[in-house]
């Protein structure tokens, strides 16, 4: 028994000596807090601890006492301070509770004392807060609801008696990256439905070969972000380093390959997006039909749909030199990854443009090539006034102009090509940009699809110092105005806003107010004392940040997140960089990116896929060295880029605690649908876990997503996108999860679908080879899913 006596008193000072450590850290930080405008709690609980540790230590009867006492006013602040959301209070109670609890047990048996002693009083204080704590969490959790916002009992209601779907086989093609031209990702399919969607099985599993592990002699970061397009029951898709692949639709089988041995190396990330088809149905034989694909290296290939042969008849055996014209170039850090529009026997593309790095980069100029002769027929150069005459000679397009990386869309009856641009690098500061290269920078574009000729242009961000450049693939549609139909664009941005515009003048139809917005001090610089928000549509732009909304595994770094977002700049959204370091949120990857939205026209919904976690961004003046962080090896990562032909470098880290965690809390990623109608949310919902990429397989829910949606006539849709690597069926109606289906690598792409002609069975296939900079499971797989052959 004396020895039993001795050990728990030995547990009794351990737990006494870790309260006291405990409370000494939280006291100085947080004293600090306070000092910087924060909250008192952290240096009155550690306090509290300090005292409850000697105490505790000195088996004194008052140390327990206070401890509990502790505890239990931790459990009322943080149910003050966040209400009932579990994955809040996780971190403020968690940690003090289990403390609690093994504080309780090492109290227990120390001796039989008589009812009513100071130590088993100490020992039901203690006990009774431990409980109060756990069951704070306790009941947060199982009713932490899924929805944000919940779908309509009564629209659900009457859809479900007013339509249905034959599940006849339709002729479901997937012509161009976003479905067609349109980039609504809607298809007629309806083979799969709501009520059958759980029996979806794997059908078929191609791997393109394409992996660090599989090709060591590759070092530039591979992602693997192909859409796929359906071509005379083919599947065919591009591969990180520009190979073009043609599977059997059914079986998965490969067809035909094109290996264009793309030269990869210093490349700052090998992505393809997908290829562009083209038909001429007058023509036969080799390259009636052809297939348009980029390469990282700087070229465009076409090639014949039926075998894969190069087109002979397109520039030098089947390929032209994008490099050409573009003057002086740092291979492999300038150059196309997403596919060309095609409109009629134009193919019109543009090229990504490396961020940050230097104001002398590549012209980000849009060309137009003959698609059947690789020939140049016309460039637009957003650095050069719109009456410029096109020249021949090398560099005769504007270094460092905005550029057009992401995919275009196309209205052939209008004559019509839609740019989503960005803005001229480097991105963080503004003074060396003039009037031109500020004018069509962060907007949507309309060409003649003729002559490349502007049409009209919106812009979303006035003197974009954010990187908030347009992302995503605008989305042609129809939308009632006033019981009117008009045909409509959608332009999501990286700030969470979408822009609902008649695609033919460039017109918002809903409504813009402009809307002040922080000032910075940075000496030469401008700031736009205005910027454009949506006013009558949804609206994903994240609420402001508080410090209440800091988040940690633990007390210790919540309490470093909130000295952090205390120590930064931050006035909300548009929150300019400074010198001292500022946070921006969303950050450069935005709230919407390259996945854009996805609608379904019958049901009049438009389906948004939505992630953000906060940026911290600080601008160096280059003749000063201190503290300056190691450079980033691309633009992508962390790290310090320097902004050459600018007086200022920039760094740019995701805001996390010291335990790699992110400073902000769950959920961060999310679906939604927004009814057209009313232009407001019928659902919203957490997208996915951390499952895969957590320590322990920790599943929070909302993990960020990158990637898109694709929705069905059935009332299905699908999206990868997670962290986690599933394949996921949402019923549109109601957001509710009805099937998923695991991948064997990450799916940061977005899916298609189509009904195969020879065999009527409807297939949903994404790409799965994860995301470098996500970290999610690498891979080169192309997964398609179907039901069971009966």
């Amino acid at each position: 028994m004396a020895m039993g006596a001795s050990l728990r008193r030995w547990l009794l000072q351990i737990i006494a000596v870790f309260i006291f450590l405990v409370g000494a850290v939280l006291t100085v930080g947080g004293a600090y807090l306070i000092v910087m405008g924060g909250t008192a709690y952290y240096l009155i609980t550690g306090m509290a601890c300090v005292v409850s540790g000697v105490l505790i230590w000195r088996a004194d009867r008052y140390g327990p006492e206070g401890y509990a006492a502790m505890l239990a006013g931790t459990t009322i602040w943080a149910l003050w301070e966040v209400g009932g959301s579990f994955w809040q209070l996780l971190p403020r109670l968690a940690g003090p509770a289990i403390i609690g609890l093994l504080l309780a047990l090492a109290l227990g048996p120390l001796q039989q004392e008589p009812r009513g002693t100071a130590n088993k009083s100490g020992r039901r204080s203690v006990a009774l807060a431990t409980a109060w704590a756990a069951l704070a969490l306790a009941i947060t959790f199982f009713t932490t609801p899924v929805f944000e916002v919940a779908p309509s009992a009564a629209r659900v209601s009457s859809l479900a008696h007013s339509q249905s779907f034959s599940q006849a086989p339709v002729d479901a093609k997937w012509s161009a990256y976003g479905g067609d031209n349109s980039g609504t990702r809607h298809s007629p399919a309806s083979v799969i439905t709501p009520e059958n969607v759980t029996m979806l099985r794997p059908a078929w599993t191609f791997e393109t070969g394409d992996t660090a592990a599989k090709r060591p002699e590759i070092k530039a970061p591979i992602s693997f972000m192909a859409t796929p397009v359906i071509v005379d029951d083919r599947v065919i898709f591009c591969s990180p380093t520009g190979k073009v692949f043609a599977l059997d639709a059914d079986t998965g089988q490969q067809v035909w390959l094109r290996d264009p041995h793309t030269r990869t190396g210093n490349a700052q990330m090998l992505n393809c997006r997908g290829v562009s088809v083209h038909r001429d149905t007058t023509a036969m034989g080799l390259c009636a039909g052809r297939i348009i694909s980029t390469t990282v290296d700087g070229r465009m290939l076409a090639s014949d749909a039926e075998t894969g042969a190069p087109c002979p008849d397109f520039g030098t055996d089947g390929s032209i030199n994008l490099d050409t014209g573009m003057g002086a170039i740092d291979p492999l850090r300038s150059y196309s990854s997403s596919p060309p529009a095609i409109v009629g026997n134009t193919a019109i593309l543009g090229a990504y443009v490396r961020d940050n790095f230097t104001h002398d980069d590549p012209s980000g100029v849009v060309r137009a090539f003959d698609v059947k002769t690789g020939r140049l027929l016309w460039a637009w150069d957003s650095g050069k006034s719109d009456d410029a005459p096109l020249s021949g000679i090398d560099d005769q397009w504007t270094r460092g102009s905005p550029n057009a990386w992401s995919v275009f869309s196309a209205d052939p009856a209008l004559g019509l090509v839609y740019l989503p641009t960005g803005n001229a690098t480097p991105d963080h500061v503004g003074t060396h940009r003039s009037a031109l290269l500020e004018r069509y920078a962060s907007s949507i574009v309309a060409l003649d699809v003729t002559t490349g000729k502007v049409r009209w242009h919106f812009q979303t961000v006035h003197h974009d110092l954010w990187d908030y450049d347009m992302p995503a693939q605008p989305v042609l549609f129809d939308f009632s105005v006033n019981g009117r139909t008009v045909p409509a664009l959608a332009a999501p941005t990286k700030r969470g806003e979408v822009f609902i515009l008649d695609r033919r003048t460039g017109r918002p139809l809903t409504g813009v107010e402009e809307r002040s917005v922080p000032q910075g001090r940075l000496p030469g610089e401008y700031y736009s004392p205005t910027q454009p928000f949506v006013n009558g549509f949804a609206s994903f732009a994240p609420p402001p940040l508080t410090e209440a909304a800091m988040w940690g595994v633990t007390p210790l770094d919540q309490l470093w997140c909130r000295i952090r977002f205390r120590s930064l700049d931050y006035a909300g959204m548009f929150t300019p960089p400074s010198e001292r370091g500022s946070i921006q949120y969303p950050g450069t990857f935005g709230m919407l990116n390259w996945g854009s939205v996805s609608i379904d026209p019958m049901r009049k919904f438009m389906i948004v896929n939505s992630a953000a976690i906060p940026q911290e961004v600080r601008l160096f003046r280059h003749a000063r060295q201190d503290d300056r962080p190691a450079i980033a090896k691309d633009s992508h990562v962390p790290g310090y880029l320097p902004q050459i032909g600018t007086q200022y470098g920039v760094s740019l880290f995701p805001m996390l605690s010291p335990l790699g965690i992110p400073c902000h809390a769950p959920p961060w990623g999310r679906i939604s649908a927004v009814d057209l109608r009313s232009g407001k949310i019928a659902w919203s919902r957490s997208l996915g876990t951390t499952a895969d990429t957590a320590p322990f397989h920790i599943a929070i829910p909302g993990a960020f997503n990158l990637g898109g949606t694709v929705n069905t006539a059935s009332g299905l849709s699908f999206i990868g996108a997670t962290l986690d690597n599933y394949l996921r069926a949402f019923d549109t109606e109601t957001g509710r999860e009805l099937w998923r289906g695991r991948l064997p690598a990450g799916g940061q792409a977005t899916p298609m679908t189509y009904v195969s002609r020879k065999s009527g069975r409807q297939f949903v296939v994404i790409a799965a080879g994860g995301h470098m900079y996500m970290h999610t499971t690498p891979g080169d797989h192309v997964v398609a899913f179907a039901l069971p052959i009966h």
